[in-house]
């Protein structure tokens, strides 16, 4: 059923405050905004009180916003001595584990659903591919987690968003009718490596001009406002010209980090609360657009995809890009688990849905219950998963 603007409002207003009120209690259990916010939009739509489709173009525009926003402020939190004495972690994850990842989705998926080409196939693994800290928010901003892990986890979840734009589209172009990819594939990853220079250019421009405005320096409440503008300059800047947005906005949020080492403090008064909206809302609107949906394809073959997907794709991928460094198997280990499916994956799985490609809405279908099977199972495992660790790392450090 349609909403006038003061139904879509009182919808809204409800959704947040609820969020907001409930925000406290949710943080010391097991539960997660993000668990909530799906079962709402579950709830509103098979209720009839809103309706989404695939097809609507402003879902598309409120999940970019969301991720674009998201990755900046992941960038905002690598700390420069982590990132210059802790990088072989997340260089490994992205350069090995997420294209793992991708592999084993797109060969089970090409098995359980034998109706999609190899390049669909392909192109449900990419999608499924990234990750998504913020669905497990605990354990990136937990200070009893190692900063090692939390660090690790944020970079790769930060570049893989970007760096599986390429791989998406690149599926897309081959799954659809006289698609080649050989051309676009090149093309792609010049995208990738031009939108980290534009944003390395913006994020140390941004940084270099703090010091120098008129007047000596902005006041304090807009200089979340200031990174605010960055990050969407960065996206906009790169996907109007030759770059790759999402890698743009993310790495120049590393740059005026490293730059400004203030402008994070200021981001997280302002822009988070911004990032924590706009993610609500899209985890609302992809709940109520699997009510849309709906599943026509086999429940059991979908079961063991997302079972594969969870317990066995990434954790593997993970423990084999490890191989041979130092990092401890009980890092190892919680890394492995904590890869969930978020607001990337939603918007990826939307990008594939609009696709000439044959069996489209099946690609789709698949990936929002497998997102919304990742969003739960992560979001029930969060605080635990925060806490196991903790326990391990300590029980270690007493033991030696």
């Amino acid at each position: 059923m349609g909403l006038d603007l003061s139904e879509v409002l009182l919808v809204l207003g409800l959704l947040l405050t609820v969020a907001a009120a409930l925000s406290g209690w949710l943080h010391g259990t097991v539960l997660s905004i993000s668990v909530l916010s799906v079962v709402a939009g579950v709830g509103l739509a098979a209720a009839g009180v809103i309706e989404v489709r695939p097809s609507d173009d402003w879902l598309v525009v409120v999940a970019e916003l969301a991720l674009i926003i998201t990755l900046f402020a992941d960038g905002l939190l690598v700390e420069e001595e982590l990132l210059r004495e802790r990088w072989r972690g997340p260089a490994r994850t992205l350069g090995a584990a997420m294209p793992l990842t991708l592999v084993f989705a797109a060969l089970v998926g090409k098995a359980l659903f034998p109706q999609l080409s190899w390049a669909e196939a392909f192109l449900l693994g990419a999608v499924l591919s990234p990750t998504d800290p913020v669905v497990s928010s605990t354990v990136v901003s937990n200070p009893r987690v190692p900063a090692s892990v939390r660090h690790t986890l944020n970079l790769e979840s930060g570049l893989n968003d970007g760096l599986a734009v390429p791989f998406v589209l690149f599926f897309i172009t081959l799954s659809e009718p006289g698609g080649h990819g050989a051309g676009s594939g090149l093309e792609l990853a010049g995208e990738a490596l031009a939108g980290a220079a534009i944003g390395t250019v913006l994020g140390a421009g941004a940084g270099w001009l703090v010091d120098r405005l008129p007047g000596g320096a902005m006041t304090h409440r807009y200089e979340g406002v200031y990174a605010l503008g960055v990050a969407l300059l960065a996206f906009g800047l790169a996907e109007a010209t030759i770059g790759n947005g999402f890698i743009s906005a993310f790495v120049a949020g590393i740059v005026l980090a490293v730059t400004r080492p203030e402008i994070p403090e200021a981001f997280t008064g302002f822009n988070e609360s911004v990032s924590s909206t706009l993610q609500v809302i899209t985890f609302v609107l992809f709940g109520a657009l699997i009510v849309k949906t709906g599943y026509d394809e086999s429940i059991p073959a979908l079961i063991v995809f997302i079972v594969f997907l969870l317990v066995i794709a990434r954790p593997v991928a993970v423990m084999l890009s490890l191989l041979g460094t130092r990092i401890p198997r009980t890092e190892q280990v919680f890394m492995a688990w904590f890869g969930p499916k978020g607001v990337a994956s939603m918007l990826f799985a939307l990008l594939a849905a609009e696709s000439a490609a044959p069996h489209a809405s099946v690609i789709f279908e698949i990936a929002s219950f497998a997102i919304i099977a990742s969003i739960t199972a992560h979001g029930l495992t969060d605080t635990l998963g925060a806490n196991w660790i903790a326990r391990r790392m300590s029980a270690t450090t007493s033991g030696g």
